[in-house]
């Protein structure tokens, strides 16, 4: 069976294990009932996911212009220290930054690879470790605004990786870490216009379950540019990665925007 659409990050549904799909415009795949089977992708184009034109995807499913003009990439996305929405300053679109920035955001620790710190808007929980591949999560701080959290996440980086090492993550090689311990020792760590969000009592560690059936111990990625056409058998589902038997994986994320058939 074939299914033909625009890529976009994977829907994720938690639960043990996560379960993931695939969602085109007319159809979806879910992905965990193809574990151990084989799985065709074909590139065929492109489509900009926010203009919808047939451009080259440059970054983030957006073609150049619209990643160079649109408020959803403008730079306090990735360094939300850089949002200024509280203070009515716009970057590109101040109606969107308010929306998108004037709400609750989570600081957090997770363990994906190493032990790494990170900003979340709040109902992007538990979603956004899913897709960073975390086994454990937890919230350190809820503040009302991104550069709250941001500021905090700058404080913290001098102390935790604030990326995924992907390959680690990928092939399972990570540490044993007590989460709430480390939540324990950092508080002294934290901006003092932060410190009254800070609650050590909150507990809530979230452990996620990823569907593999066996990690690779070495990987490749999987480039649709240069191979525009790629089989192979479905071995897990990690993160936004599909893992195949070959070592073989498939960044679906980083390829948002791109038109594929997808034949199982």
């Amino acid at each position: 069976m074939t299914y033909e659409g625009v890529l976009t990050k994977m829907q994720t549904e938690f639960s043990n294990p996560i379960q993931y799909y695939l969602v085109f415009e007319n159809s979806f795949l879910s992905l965990n009932q193809l574990l151990g089977k084989p799985l065709e992708i074909n590139f065929v184009g492109y489509q900009c996911l926010n203009c919808g034109k047939k451009k080259k995807i440059f970054r983030q499913g957006f073609c150049y212009d619209c990643f160079m003009n649109s408020p959803a990439a403008g730079d306090w996305i990735m360094k939300p220290e850089l949002s200024t929405a509280h203070l009515d300053i716009e970057d590109r679109d101040l109606e969107y930054e308010k929306r998108v920035q004037l709400q609750p955001h989570i600081v957090y620790l997770a363990l994906s690879s190493d032990v790494k710190v990170g900003v979340t808007r709040g109902t992007q929980v538990p979603t956004r470790w899913i897709d960073q591949g975390a086994i454990q999560a937890i919230p350190i701080v809820e503040v009302p605004n991104r550069y709250l959290a941001g500021i905090t996440e700058v404080a913290l980086k001098n102390h935790y990786a604030d990326k995924t090492n992907w390959q680690k993550m990928l092939k399972n090689e990570v540490p044993q870490v007590d989460l709430i311990e480390e939540k324990a020792s950092l508080q002294y760590l934290i901006p003092k216009e932060v410190q009254e969000f800070y609650h050590i009592e909150k507990k809530s560690l979230y452990e996620l379950h990823y569907p593999v059936l066996s990690y690779p111990t070495k990987v490749t990625s999987l480039n649709l540019d240069k191979s525009p056409n790629y089989s192979g058998k479905l071995s897990g589902i990690k993160g936004q990665y599909l893992l195949f038997e070959d070592g073989t994986v498939f960044n679906v994320r980083t390829f948002e925007g791109y038109v594929v058939k997808i034949t199982v």
